[in-house]
C-alpha cells in the first residue's frame, strides 16, 4: 500500500511524504525535499561574478575572472554532492533492522543500517534550534555492556526537518513494528 501527501517542514516549506507499507512489520517513509531553486543559484552566481568583475576593473588582471568562474563551479559541484539532499528515506524491517538513506542532488546516496538487536527504542526528542523548539525523530541504541542504558542517539530526517505531525505518524508506525517484533520474538 502506498500513500503520498504534502507536508510542511519547520520553516513552512513544502515536503513530500511517501509512505509504503510492505507488510505489518515492514514500512518505508520517504521525505522529498524541494529541488534546488534556479533563482537562488542565479543570484549567488551573479553576486560572485559581479565582485570578480569589480576586482578585475580595479586590478586589470584576467586571472580574477577565471578564478571566480572556477570557484563558482567548484562551489556548486561541492554543494550538490555533499550538502543538498533531495530525499531522505527510513525503512523499518521488524526482523532485520532500520535503514536510513539520504539521496543527494548529484545522485550520490548515503546509507546507514542499524540492526534491530541494537535498537532500544525510537523516540521524538525536542531541541532548541535558532530560538525555536523543534522536534526530531531519533533512534536510541542499546549500550553493548549495559543493555538498559542508551549508548548513542541517531537522529532521523536531519535535512528535511519535518513538523511534529509527520514525526508522530512515523513514530507510531515505528512503535507498532517494534511492538510486533517484541511479541514475535518472545512467542515460542
Amino acid at each position: 500500500m502506498e500513500e503520498r501527501r504534502s507536508i510542511s517542514d519547520i520553516y513552512g516549506g513544502r515536503l513530500a511524504l511517501q509512505r509504503r507499507s510492505y507488510s505489518p512489520s515492514c514500512r518505508e517513509f520517504c521525505l522529498g525535499c524541494p529541488r534546488l531553486s534556479l533563482r537562488s543559484l542565479t543570484a549567488a552566481t551573479c553576486a560572485v561574478w559581479l565582485v570578480a568583475y569589480g576586482l578585475f576593473a580595479l586590478c586589470q588582471n584576467s586571472m580574477v575572472l577565471s578564478t571566480a568562474i572556477f570557484i563558482t563551479l567548484l562551489g556548486l559541484l561541492g554543494y550538490l554532492h555533499f550538502v543538498k539532499i533531495d530525499q531522505e528515506t527510513l525503512l523499518i524491517i521488524g526482523s532485520l533492522g532500520i535503514q536510513m538513506t539520504s539521496s543527494y542532488a548529484s545522485g550520490k546516496e548515503s546509507t546507514t543500517f542499524i540492526e534491530m538487536g541494537k535498537v532500544k527504542d525510537v523516540v521524538i526528542n525536542e531541541a532548541i534550534y535558532m530560538q525555536k523548539v523543534i522536534y526530531y525523530l531519533c533512534i536510541l541504541l542499546k549500550d553493548p555492556v549495559e543493555p538498559q542504558r542508551v549508548s548513542q542517539v541517531v537522529p532521523v530526517f536531519q535535512s528535511a526537518k519535518p513538523r511534529l505531525d509527520c514525526l508522530i505518524e512515523v513514530y507510531r508506525s515505528c512503535q507498532e513494528i517494534l511492538a510486533h517484533q517484541a511479541v514475535t520474538s518472545t512467542s515460542p
